[in-house]
């Protein structure tokens, strides 16, 4: 069951990437995100006031709990991980190719692994190794596909900020396992409807203070706005994403090393949706760049059993 849930959330994952890059065609990124963390509040909204009201039994897997600050203070810190991932995302995939944004969100299990080494002292077994080597051949021949469109990777900012956001989703991800992991095995026990609630709503009131300042300061930059589906279906398709990535952590006997991996997986669905909706250039070299990447997956998973 989790497995299938993992790749459900790895499909609508890319689905997600795709109308995220349509969404920001002549958009400015702080219009389409907060726009993004409103719909994803409104989509969760509804659980957490039936919840309050009891009309949610608290058997339900949309069963919302009410929590005090001990609680939401993991969730604050939460949204500013997530907030700040997006932010370098947007702005990235706004001005990069998909076909390049992607195979680089993809070597996101790698930083996993390389924060563990030098965060947390682990060490890597060969299979690891070969696939972190694997995935930094792919990024080096990534860069070399860039330069045909004009894409120096030293000392392209958009790229540094996709390498960013990718970081920090790593960082979201390994923060997620402590979120949700047992007390007795060391994180804190949350509920996976909270955090996945209230992490929006917090989201939402960041990106309106960020909104208001940017109105204030630059109202030109936000004249411009022409609203489109693909806004929308942004938010809907990564709020049943995270559903059921959520749903299958809590799931007993998940593994959170493959779930996160087979996420990982989108960049199948992006790449080549992008590559048909936007004609991207270069396909042939992307595509041994992104066999490479994957490649480094199977690898990661290998030594993770």
């Amino acid at each position: 069951m989790w497995l299938l849930l993992a790749f459900t959330s790895a499909a609508l994952l890319g689905f997600y990437d795709v109308f995220k890059k349509q969404a920001l065609k002549g958009n400015v990124v702080v219009t389409v995100l907060t726009l993004n963390t409103l719909f994803c509040s409104l989509i969760f909204l509804p659980f957490v006031l039936l919840s309050a009201a009891g009309l949610i039994a608290e058997t339900s897997i949309f069963y919302v709990p009410v929590c005090g600050w001990a609680v939401h203070k993991y969730i604050v810190l939460k949204a500013v991980i997530v907030l700040s991932s997006w932010l370098c995302g947007y702005f990235a995939i706004q001005n990069l190719p998909l076909t390049i944004v992607g195979p680089i969100n993809a070597t996101r299990p790698v930083m996993v692994l390389l924060g563990a080494i030098f965060v947390f002292g682990e060490r890597l077994n060969l299979y690891q190794w070969i696939g972190v080597l694997l995935a930094i051949f792919s990024f080096f021949l990534l860069s070399r596909s860039g330069k045909k469109e004009g894409i120096d990777f030293r000392h392209n900012r958009w790229i540094a900020l996709a390498v960013l956001a990718s970081a920090l989703g790593a960082v979201s991800g390994l923060y997620d396992k402590f979120l949700l992991a047992p007390v007795e095995a060391g994180g804190v026990g949350l509920n996976r409807m909270v955090v996945q609630s209230y992490f929006t709503f917090y989201q939402f009131l960041m990106m309106g203070a960020v909104l208001l300042l940017f109105k204030r300061e630059k109202p030109s930059m936000l004249s411009n706005f022409h609203f489109s589906l693909s806004i929308p279906l942004i938010s809907l398709f990564l709020s049943v994403a995270d559903f059921a990535y959520f749903y299958a952590l809590s799931i007993p006997g998940a593994l959170i090393s493959v779930v996160s991996m087979i996420r990982r997986g989108s960049v199948l669905v992006s790449f080549f949706v992008g590559a048909m909706a936007f004609h991207e250039k270069n396909l042939r070299s992307k595509a041994i760049d992104l066999a490479l990447v994957l490649l480094s997956m199977v690898f990661l998973w290998l030594g993770s059993k």
